[in-house]
């Protein structure tokens, strides 16, 4: 079984963007559990955990190991139910919300959310950015984690046009 990344939708409500993906990953629960609600599984595809306190209220700092300047953002996890659900919600990236279900013996479904305040231009950013993290995180979970110093903008740049032109406004 291969790692299946659904293309990420979204809806708009005022100011406010909704971003929904599941994926479907080979690899058991507690696998990809370490991978995202972890300060050293976050790194190999999303972020180093600069804080990163494990609990509900707990203190949470990412840096994007892509990014530049402001690559740094600060928050809180505001779920947390350890092998299910963890849930950060920080400035600039609002409420991301990795939700896991156990699929047969060795699979998961992971449900990300990620809810913020933003226009179309930055919800596109963002699908195409969260999908492209996607693709780490499954490259990550089979033992191939980013090396940051090789990252470009190409396959993010090709993401942001495909869901420019397959979700119009």
């Amino acid at each position: 079984m291969t790692a299946t990344i659904g293309q990420g939708t979204s809806r708009t409500d005022g100011s406010t963007q909704h971003l929904q993906y599941e994926l479907h990953l080979p690899h058991p629960v507690d696998k990809v559990w370490a991978a995202v609600a972890t300060p050293g599984g976050l790194p190999g595809w999303l972020a180093a955990a600069d804080v990163f306190e494990p609990r509900l209220g707990g203190a949470v700092t990412l840096r994007w190991l892509n990014g530049g300047e402001d690559a740094t953002h600060s928050g809180r996890v505001t779920a947390w139910d350890p092998g299910v659900v963890a849930e950060y919600t920080i400035d600039l990236h609002g409420r991301c919300r990795f939700h896991l279900e156990r699929v047969g013996a060795a699979g998961t479904t992971l449900r990300f959310t990620n809810e913020f305040e933003g226009d179309d231009a930055l919800r596109l950013d963002c699908l195409a950015g969260w999908h492209d993290h996607f693709g780490l995180l499954s490259d990550a979970l089979d033992g191939r984690p980013k090396d940051w110093s090789t990252w470009t903008t190409a396959r993010w740049q090709e993401l942001r046009d495909m869901y420019e032109t397959a979700t119009p406004r």
